[in-house]
């Protein structure tokens, strides 16, 4: 069966941006040639889902190809209906339903990449099965959590923990199903 997984980086604090969706702390652990595994990890996907910030992000600082490469499936949650572009699909439904159609079918896993509202959506109907979380370390004191508070109890298990000469620490988390 497909796995869910989100691949972020957070402040140590718990943020994923500062006020006003600012990511310029990431720049801090930017390293030639530091990838942080996500070349590996993204070899193990073929369907992207992101919420629409993120991706109105993502599109004027990189490019629609960081995303769409023409190998997988993009799913950008919004509440606009949009029509398709090459495999970028914007979907207004249900996030849970668009996971639980995903996961039924075959293929790669699944990656979403945020922002905080979809995984927050997503842990409230318990579907994302490991966490890639990337610790900067750096404490920002405000702006958007990556966990929100109203979702229900869930236990996981520590799968590993890496650290970078940038300070950066990565912590592989499995969602554990039973206790």
């Amino acid at each position: 069966m497909r796995i869910l997984s989100i691949y972020i980086a957070t402040s140590l604090d718990g943020y994923i941006a500062k006020p006003n969706d600012d990511l310029g702390f990431l720049k801090s652990v930017e390293k030639e040639g530091e990838d942080y595994g996500y070349a590996s990890f993204t070899s193990t996907i073929d369907t992207i889902i992101l919420g629409r910030k993120t991706y109105d992000w993502v599109l004027k600082e990189i490019g629609s190809s960081h995303y769409d490469n023409g190998e997988r499936d993009v799913y950008v949650i919004t509440r606009t209906v949009r029509p398709k572009v090459g495999k970028t699909n914007f979907y207004n439904g249900s996030p849970a339903e668009l996971v639980r159609q995903l996961k039924s079918k075959n293929g790669k896993n699944i990656y979403c990449d945020g922002g905080a509202e979809i995984i927050n959506e997503l842990l409230k109907d318990d579907l994302i099965d490991e966490m890639i979380i990337s610790v900067v370390p750096v404490l920002l004191g405000n702006g958007t959590r990556l966990f929100k508070d109203g979702r229900p109890e869930q236990w996981l298990e520590l799968v590993s923990a890496k650290s970078f000469d940038t300070g950066l620490a990565q912590l592989l988390y499995r969602r554990k199903r039973s206790y």
